[in-house]
């Protein structure tokens, strides 16, 4: 039972990392912000955000640096937290200057804080980041999408119950990285992106009392579009 057991939460751990919330979220992102064209954006984001860590972590494992993907050592989780600070921040920069939604933008900006808060948190304490990442994801998407995407917390408990199972992290280790996640992302809706229908705050564009169908996706000349129209 105890192998079994192993082997499902290996398994979990695998399909609900990082890249795959990643690459998701700033895809479903882009989509909102400007259909086709922004799941293009999306897809150019999703390169510095998850697939050139990922191809990163893989080199390090080929070379002897770490022992698996999810680099469970201090010193290596610094390393790739580094690379990963570097591959978003060429991203973020290659977006504004291409001229990529700023709803996107936004949240990539959310993102490289985020990578900073959970590095200088790595320092003293194994904080989940497999865990901050998910409940970050579902938390920005269900205040841009709208509730129904809180299910997805039920992943981020499956999530949490997998890495505590396969001993790489405690249940305060893991609760931590959520209640992190969740807590940035609401904050960054609020802080860095006006086009998502925020808690506490209008949509750019709404008076305050004012009533619209929805949240914002783009601005720019001429009506703006809610999620009907987009």
């Amino acid at each position: 039972m105890g192998a079994r057991q192993d082997s499902l939460a290996s398994r979990v751990t695998y399909l609900l990392e990082p890249k795959n919330w990643l690459i998701a979220t700033v895809v479903l992102i882009g989509g909102h912000a400007d259909g086709l064209a922004g799941i293009g954006w999306g897809l150019l984001a999703a390169f510095f955000v998850a697939v050139l860590p990922t191809v990163f972590i893989s080199y390090g494992i080929r070379r002897g640096r770490w022992e698996d993907r999810n680099v469970g050592a201090r010193r290596p989780r610094l390393v790739v937290l580094a690379f990963i600070t570097a591959s978003v921040a060429t991203g973020l920069i290659l977006l504004v200057v291409l001229g990529a939604p700023v709803l996107l933008t936004g949240y990539l900006a959310f993102m490289l804080a985020s990578v900073a808060v959970l590095a200088v948190i790595t320092t003293v304490w194994k904080i989940s980041i497999h865990c901050a990442v998910a409940s970050g994801s579902v938390t920005i998407l269900a205040l841009t999408y709208g509730a129904p995407v809180l299910a997805g917390y039920l992943l981020v408990g499956l999530l949490g119950w997998s890495r505590v199972a396969v001993r790489d992290h405690s249940w305060l280790q893991a609760a931590g990285g959520a209640v992190l996640g969740a807590a940035a992302a609401a904050l960054a809706c609020t802080a860095f992106l006006p086009g998502a229908s925020c808690p506490g705050r209008p949509a750019r564009g709404v008076l305050p009392g004012a009533s619209h169908p929805g949240p914002l996706t783009r601005a720019g000349p001429g009506p703006v579009a809610g999620p009907g129209r987009a």
